[in-house]
């Protein structure tokens, strides 16, 4: 098992020589694939590969979906660039099963809000709106070993949908937790993600009538339309905690991310952990590498956020959380997430 397991660390790794080419920036969509909703890992700017846990485990490192007590319900919501009206939902829920097994079921929407119908003759409107669909559901599943080493697995539907055209597809995440020392202080991360088929839009929205010259009959047209890739993306992080006396503790972390598509980041942070009540945490993130004819990231700069955990009773508990993050444009993003545990 271990040599199982230390095989596919070195495959993950592999795959970043070969990915971050800037020079395909712009030829993958599904683009919210890399939306985050949760606020815990989203106030150190989804940089918590390594130890990140639950049902956030399903967004950023599957691996990490077991490492809760028995059960945990989430629900998180993101308003994405501030000034855009843009949000981002979601749903999860995760269960330890077996010894050390665990499985989740992760439900994710973007909310474009009502869209005005124009068209090229009337701009100003047609005095109705819409609003276009943009859905996923995954089903995750993680094993640990001797609480030490996590592996995850989690296959995601993809489904986007816009008046009469649509396109659907699946992505695969797949992820690796490691943890050591006398406390669990040291923690390693690495997941890849959003390793899927090609989507492509198909539907009656890209069909249009034309008359043929020297005819009255008109005919039906079907314009065809180019498939795109997923977004995928490879994380490697990884984590130390510093002890303040005996339940506090300082988690200093820091991520390199490899996009497949656009340029890669690294960045570091670090939270405060109280009593295990109550967090506050900040990190800064950054591009780096060639530059030229790539766009910067839109996440990039600082972002904070803040947690505060009620323990109801001895199998009971109740998390909530915020963070912001900066952007490049826009006015930066808000999220908030409810957690449940028991």
């Amino acid at each position: 098992m271990k040599r199982n397991i230390y095989t596919l660390i070195i495959l993950l790794f592999g795959i970043t020589l070969t990915a971050g080419n800037p020079d395909r920036q712009g030829e993958a969509g599904a683009a919210e694939l890399l939306f985050n909703p949760w606020a815990r890992s989203a106030g150190l700017h989804s940089m918590s590969t390594s130890f990140v846990s639950g049902v956030e485990a399903m967004r950023l490192n599957v691996a990490g979906i077991g490492r809760i007590e028995n059960i945990e319900f989430s629900a998180g919501n993101a308003r994405l660039y501030e000034g855009a009206d843009l949000g981002f939902n979601a749903f999860g829920f995760v269960k330890r099963v077996g010894t050390g097994g665990a499985f989740g079921v992760t439900m994710a929407a973007v909310d474009f809000g009502d869209i005005t119908r124009t068209t090229v003759d009337q701009p100003g409107g047609l005095g109705g709106t819409y609003s276009p669909s943009f859905f996923h559901v995954g089903l995750g599943y993680s094993q640990t070993y001797a609480n030490k080493i996590s592996v995850g697995l989690l296959v995601r539907g993809v489904f986007e949908s816009v008046v009469d055209v649509s396109a659907s597809g699946f992505a695969i995440d797949a992820g690796v937790q490691y943890v050591s020392g006398d406390n669990d202080e040291f923690r390693l991360g690495i997941s890849l993600r959003n390793v899927g088929s090609p989507m492509k839009f198909d539907g009656e929205g890209l069909s249009i009538q034309v008359v043929p010259p020297g005819s009255d009959q008109p005919l039906t047209l079907q314009q065809r339309a180019s498939p795109y890739e997923m977004p995928s993306q490879l994380n490697i992080g990884a984590s130390y905690d510093f002890a303040i006396g005996t339940e506090n503790l300082i988690r200093a972390t820091t991520n390199f991310t490899s996009n497949a598509f656009g340029r890669d980041q690294i960045g570091v942070g670090a939270e405060v952990i109280l009593l295990e009540n109550f967090a506050i945490r900040g990190a800064y993130k950054l591009d780096f590498g060639d530059s030229s004819g790539a766009l910067d990231n839109i996440y990039t700069g600082l972002a904070g956020g803040a947690s505060a955990n009620f323990k109801l009773s001895d199998s009971f508990g109740l998390g909530i959380d915020y963070a912001y993050r900066a952007t490049n444009p826009f006015k930066g993003s808000h999220n908030l997430s409810l957690r449940v545990s028991f």
